[in-house]
């Protein structure tokens, strides 16, 4: 079986979500069966594994909508892409495309790093749910990364495909091993993630503000006018700031804390909490279904309208043994998301659609 990875969408010098996911996913797959790597630029290559690859054109090229041309010539049994926008027109081979979520039906502003006749079209294709439809009954199986975002696909009837869960997971930070602990060695809570409306970070500075003593740490880049917001909701709490924290430095902050925390309103997986429970750092995340299905036993859960809510769930982790029996569940639940068994799971789905009898091909 031929297998060729839609690697197009790695980032060039530091992964986002789809970016982590595509490298940690083709280099476990690697080690498991031979495969073709897809890039668009060779400075790609920084960040994926060294496994074989071929040259195309950019996934938001003009040519995307015939990259399938392109992609012929490899003479691949099946295609995998970490995205569901992949051109389809003219293939010769299977193919298995994937959604991550659908928050930006409800939360519409798209990322802020796009350039803008992207964002326009981004907002264009989110107003209704057929370009979606269209895009994943054009492929022969479809991957999603949560149960949470199975069920959504499937209560808006958004493909008639198969679809398969290959869970996200987390790089290893940083640092030694984790092992279990008894106390954490800061008051201190732990955002990362970015700054957009729908992940209510305003929640978390006002809770900070009803927890004396603690300290909120945000990890991401930040603006200042984001910046300046948030102090103004924290009502003269410490919200420290790293804007953008390196590896060792956000592996040393979590390692400390009392807790990672999350208000977000709509999640497609949640890689920080699996990031904080590999370390044996408690999360206090919204109530939210992705949150109920990685956080597990070990998570607390929030009202994400309630700051109180989030600050009386950092207190009931001073209870007596409640931090450390917090702390080894989380050790625990963070098992489940390793990027070996998703890859495994990933071959199995693989396999299993390059081995149906081919359909007609539009």
């Amino acid at each position: 079986m031929r297998i060729v990875f839609d690697c197009r969408y790695t980032r060039i010098g530091r992964h986002d979500g789809i970016s982590r996911y595509t490298a940690g996913l083709v280099e476990a797959l690697g080690r498991r069966h031979p495969l073709t790597m897809l890039i668009s630029d060779h400075r790609q290559l920084e960040m994926l594994p060294d496994l074989p690859w071929q040259l195309a054109s950019g996934p938001t090229s003009i040519r995307e909508p015939l990259v399938a041309h392109q992609v012929n010539a490899l003479h691949p049994d099946v295609v995998f892409s970490p995205m569901q926008t992949m051109g389809s027109w003219g293939r010769n081979y299977r193919l298995v495309l994937t959604v991550h979520d659908l928050i930006y039906y409800q939360h519409r502003t798209p990322p802020r790093d796009l350039p803008w006749p992207i964002r326009l079209l981004w907002r264009l294709y989110h107003l209704s749910w057929w370009p979606q439809r269209m895009l994943l009954n054009r492929a022969d199986a479809i991957v999603t990364v949560s149960e949470t975002t199975k069920e959504l696909i499937a209560r808006h009837h958004l493909t008639r495909r198969p679809v398969s869960v290959v869970p996200n997971a987390a790089d290893a930070l940083p640092g030694p091993a984790p092992v279990a602990r008894t106390a954490p060695a800061r008051r201190s809570l732990v955002y990362m993630g970015s700054f957009m409306p729908y992940k209510n970070v305003e929640t978390l500075a006002a809770a900070v503000s009803a927890l004396p003593g603690y300290e909120l740490h945000l990890m991401s880049r930040v603006t200042d006018a984001e910046r300046a917001r948030l102090e103004a909701t924290a009502d003269g709490a410490t919200l420290v700031f790293h804007d953008g924290a390196s590896d060792e430095e956000y592996a040393r902050v979590l390692g400390e804390a009392t807790a990672l925390v999350s208000a977000s309103r709509d999640e497609g997986f949640g890689i920080p909490l699996v990031e904080a429970m590999r370390l044996g750092t408690p999360v206090i995340v919204s109530d939210i279904p992705i949150f109920r299905e990685i956080g597990g036993a070990a998570a607390l859960f929030a009202d994400p309208d309630d700051p109180g809510s989030f600050a009386a769930a950092v207190r009931s982790l001073e209870q007596p043994g409640e931090w450390a029996e917090r702390s080894a569940r989380s050790l625990r639940e963070a098992e489940r998301f390793t990027w070996e068994a998703s890859a495994e799971h990933l071959l199995t789905v693989l396999t299993a659609t390059a081995a149906r009898t081919r359909r007609r091909l539009r």
